[in-house]
């Protein structure tokens, strides 16, 4: 393709995203001519912008107000979100998790989604989508596994994401838009440019990040960098009319915490400040894995939006399971490598199995008797449970659900809590018949 072919194919790009109009015909040349005069990103990644310093002697800026023009509300283009309520046109988000967890495998499946147009994770994408993922960590291989094994999980085809997925490696084509020298963090405005080009070239609608603090060679812990940085995704982002997904490392837990939230970003904050969506992901405690009866709590992990300044914050956490697909490419016909793939699940729902004449059963029973709050006594109300619901006390998940039971039927006021005094006179707390349950 000749220099003129090149540039004709980036113009029509432009026009067909609306950039023209957004920006304004001069504005995407601009673009353009800038990305053209600089050579391919893994090229220039060494390439500096000028020192302040040295354009001391160019005329003083001239900066304007700019009036307001009252506009009808119906007449403001609507936010356009692009998976969900965390993925925004013209806006950066970011993805906050420890390591190992599985963001990455998230990532790749939720891109699968987009660029497929399937909810493969119970997410309707708003359309097909052109996703480019940019794994600045893996070798292309290792990314190929993880891409090839949730295809085979998720049973979609080359045609489900040919001419819409993206994929390079860092290890093949840097991607670093900032340095640090003795003056300073500096954006690299020549990559910039470069990269909005080949977002526009590609038609682009998301790009994703992964990690983020291999993106950069600024200092982790200076606010002012991570502020320089997030805001220069920002720019990215609006000029290609495209969302930026970052994926970022949280810090070290500390001392008795094991929540990790918007809070727990490694770094400065302003790099979480600046983006219009956070989520965070968190593992799956072991007591959770004793109440939702898992044998390997650790393959499960919650994601929840913990900031989420352009959308309802989420009131419950989406879970996921981490499951192992083998990709059968051991030539010698046994087990090929296995990778984890990321599949929706859902929390077990304590009354799928339970019925209003059960609760019914277990207030006759209690109201023959006297049964303890206390799984320690032999009186424990768990029993009159396990009699109403068919359950063995025996097994750790039947007792787990029987003490459940009994706390959403307390909280409902079905059943109440009484102090009464036991065989030995002592005040004890005691399980008895509240508000009586009608079909």
């Amino acid at each position: 393709m000749s220099i003129q072919e090149g540039v004709d194919s980036m113009q029509d790009r432009a026009v067909a995203r609306g950039l023209d109009r957004h920006y304004g015909q001069d504005r995407v040349q601009d673009i353009i001519a800038k990305a053209l005069s600089n050579s391919a990103i893994s090229t220039v990644s060494s390439v500096r912008p000028l020192n302040s310093a040295s354009n001391s002697s160019a005329a003083p800026a001239v900066i304007k107000a700019t009036p307001y023009v009252w506009k009808q509300p119906s007449s403001i283009k609507k936010r356009d979100f692009l998976y969900g309520q965390h993925s925004i046109r013209e806006f950066v988000s970011a993805t906050v998790a420890p390591g190992g967890i599985g963001k990455s495998s998230l990532i790749v499946t939720e891109a699968l989604a987009m660029v497929s147009g399937k909810a493969l994770l119970g997410i309707q994408p708003a359309s097909r989508l052109r996703v480019w993922l940019w794994n600045l960590e893996d070798p292309q291989e290792e990314i190929d596994r993880h891409i090839q094994a949730t295809g085979q999980r998720y049973k979609l085809t080359a045609e489900d994401i040919e001419g819409y997925l993206f994929v390079d490696s860092g290890r093949e084509q840097r991607l670093v838009i900032t340095v640090t020298d003795r003056t300073g963090t500096a954006i690299l405005e020549p990559i910039v440019d470069a990269l909005v080009a080949e977002l526009i070239r590609r038609s682009i609608d998301l790009l994703v990040v992964d990690p983020f603090v291999s993106s950069h060679e600024a200092r982790e812990n200076d606010n002012g960098a991570m502020d320089r940085i997030v805001k220069a995704w920002g720019r990215v982002a609006q000029r290609a009319n495209c969302s930026i997904e970052l994926v970022h490392h949280s810090r070290k837990s500390s001392a008795g915490a094991t929540e990790t939230t918007e809070e727990s970003a490694r770094g400065g904050k302003a790099l979480t400040d600046g983006c219009r969506s956070v989520r965070v992901l968190n593992r799956m405690s072991k007591e959770e894995g004793k109440n939702a009866g898992v044998e390997n709590p650790r393959s499960y992990f919650r994601v929840s939006v913990d900031k989420a300044n352009l959308a309802p914050q989420a009131e419950t956490s989406d879970w996921f399971h981490l499951e192992s697909v083998d990709l059968g490419n051991n030539s010698t016909g046994g087990y090929g490598d296995s990778v984890g793939v990321v599949v929706s699940w859902q929390w077990p729902d304590l009354m799928a199995d339970v019925s209003v004449s059960d609760l019914q059963n277990v207030q006759v029973i209690i109201s023959k008797g006297r049964f303890r709050a206390s799984v320690q006594s032999l009186d424990w109300a768990g029993h009159a449970v396990a009699e109403a619901c068919r359950l063995d006390l025996a097994k750790a998940a039947d007792k787990r659900k029987a003490s459940n039971l009994l706390k959403a039927w307390t909280a409902s006021g079905a059943l109440k809590l009484q102090t009464a005094k036991d065989a030995k006179g002592n005040n004890r707390p005691f399980i008895v018949v509240g508000k009586r349950a009608n079909d």
